[in-house]
């Protein structure tokens, strides 16, 4: 009777497969994401430290960067993964804010764990966060102040404060002003309904100092590999016709299959001598349109750089696509895929080319474009590792000034809108009755995390600064909501009368996804790890063997008692 009423064993998943649920893997969800934010969060703020980087293949990488970092780590995981996915999202979306979206998300978790020790259900939090992110980006929007309607000059100070506030906590704060007003000026050489930044090159160049770094308006590309004769080319013009050309100007020799039946061996010459017109007739008819300077995507050989060396043309093959695709933009000229009926329609022109030496490198530039929606940034420095690192500051502060543009609002920085929002979040707090008003307070207690961080980091007492943020932003007139921190003083100061200004949107949009991440993470109660797939004949089979015991590798996967071999 017994043995009729035994229910027999239910197997739902694979052999070697490794769940962990309950409220012990969400705590360690949490641990593992508190780790993670750890790494980054000494990087925040104009005082924040940088991190090097190295990898198995010897690549250094010098940077404070979050959304750089993150993808260096290779976090692998699958809770903490979240972190760095919302870095990247953040450094695609707005360009700014990285490292700021990783250490919120963190802080919101570091406050919550206490709640699910004790037994809340993850629910009940995630419903309060979420309310209190729809509050806080409320408040953003209410304390940012509009730039849009503003003349061009005016409107250019203001882009140019953003950029400079973007750029002093990176590793180029030092030439933060030479920079903001390059950055500045090379978005507003972009076409103003797209800002398309694939029109804006950043070129580096080893050696010199920062100060050495200039923007082209228009293009500059390296000098491409060139053949003999190169040399006799002149190397400047005024008021030249462009062509670009995505076809082969050289000859080419027959691939080694390639057959020719002769029954006159006179026949020879007339076959050698029709290769020869046929490159020949190519390379006059560019010279008959007129173009003084010719673009190939494809190689132009030695024949054709001799040919347009004595009829005073330049010429450059195997230039990349992106820079072709700019001087096309910024000239006017079309890429051409024959050169049959060329006429100036097809042209480009620009007011100056020439060819100049760039530390060690030679580059090409045209300047003065008529059709200039393009722009060029040719960096300098030291080492190949600043360099990088210079060009990632920059390009932070291009998306930020992008950003800015499209979305004319901005907040006072340092942690003074953060301190704002969290003062709101409190007062909001205290007409909520039951648990949520914890959760809420303990939203607005994360926030501060920013300001707290920015203190630490450049190595002032936070709690001191803390207190007197409270006191300001407490203030019944509202004359304390720009104040934020003093990172030079170690006091408090009027952020947004300082100029420490950031787009509005950066903000919206990591407080957005750091809740978001937050209550991802809380929203998950197990975790399955499926075991590696193997083929039929790998090891690694019975109950043993999915752990990983050597002394069942060779064995079957899952093989029954009494099954056949």
């Amino acid at each position: 009777m017994a043995m009729g009423m035994m229910q027999p064993q239910i197997i739902l998943l694979r052999e070697g497969t490794d769940t962990s649920q309950g409220t012990a893997q969400l705590i360690s969800n949490i641990n593992a994401c508190m780790a993670v934010t750890d790494t980054v969060r000494t990087t925040l703020g104009p005082r924040g430290m940088d991190k090097l980087v190295h990898d198995d293949r010897g690549t250094v990488t010098i940077s404070n960067d979050g959304a750089t970092i993150m993808k260096l780590l290779d976090i692998v995981h699958p809770a903490a993964k979240v972190l760095a996915d919302i870095s990247m999202s953040q450094d695609a979306e707005v360009g700014d804010g990285t490292t700021t979206v990783v250490i919120l998300a963190g802080e919101l978790l570091k406050e919550c764990k206490a709640y699910v020790e004790e037994g809340v259900h993850p629910r009940a939090i995630i419903k309060a966060f979420r309310s209190a992110a729809n509050l806080a980006v409320q408040q953003v929007k209410d304390s940012s102040i509009s730039i849009a309607g503003k003349d061009e000059e005016e409107k250019r100070d203001m882009l140019q404060k953003c950029a400079s506030t973007t750029l002093n906590s990176k590793l180029v704060s030092g030439e933060k002003e030479f920079f903001a007003k390059m950055v500045v000026d090379a978005v507003s050489k972009l076409d103003p309904a797209t800002l398309d930044m694939s029109l804006l090159g950043v070129k580096k160049v080893q050696g010199g100092g920062l100060r050495d770094s200039f923007l082209v308006d228009g293009v500059a590309f390296k000098k491409t590999f060139s053949y003999a004769g190169f040399e006799m080319q002149p190397k400047a013009y005024t008021d030249p016709k462009v062509l670009l050309l995505n076809i082969e100007l050289e000859l080419k020799s027959e691939k080694e299959n390639a057959e020719i039946r002769l029954s006159d061996p006179s026949q020879y010459q007339s076959i050698v001598d029709a290769e020869w017109n046929i490159i020949y007739d190519k390379l006059q008819k560019c010279a008959d349109s007129g173009a003084k300077v010719v673009l190939s995507r494809l190689a132009i050989g030695d024949l054709g750089t001799q040919f347009f060396a004595d009829r005073d043309i330049f010429c450059a093959g195997r230039v990349a696509e992106e820079d072709l695709k700019r001087v096309a933009s910024a000239t006017g000229a079309s890429v051409q895929t024959t050169v049959n009926n060329l006429d100036t329609n097809v042209l480009g022109t620009c007011e100056q080319f020439e060819e100049v030496q760039v530390g060690a490198e030679r580059f090409n530039l045209f300047m003065g474009c008529p059709k200039a929606k393009t722009a060029t940034m040719v960096l300098r420095g030291g080492s190949d590792q600043f360099i990088d690192e210079a060009e990632r500051s920059l390009h932070d502060a291009i998306m930020i000034v992008r950003r800015a543009i499209k979305n004319a609002a901005v907040v006072a920085g340092g942690g003074a809108i953060d301190m704002e929002i969290s003062r709101r979040l409190r007062d909001h707090a205290r007409t909520i009755a039951g648990r949520e008003q914890l959760f809420m307070i303990a939203f607005a207690r994360a926030l501060e995390i920013i300001p707290r961080q920015l203190c630490d980091n450049a190595g002032f007492d936070a709690t001191d600064v803390l207190n007197k943020l409270r006191q300001k932003h407490a203030l019944k007139d509202g004359s304390g909501k720009h104040f934020g921190v003093d990172v030079n003083t170690g006091g408090v100061v009027d952020t947004y009368g300082s100029f420490v200004w950031e787009p509005a949107v950066v903000k919206i949009n990591a407080l957005t996804a750091a809740a978001e991440a937050a209550c991802l993470v809380l929203s998950v109660d197990e975790t399955v790890r499926n075991p590696r797939s193997q083929p039929p004949d790998a090891s690694g089979g019975g109950a043993m063997g999915g752990r990983g015991n050597p002394m069942m590798r060779g064995r079957g996967r899952g093989r029954g008692r009494g099954m056949r071999r």
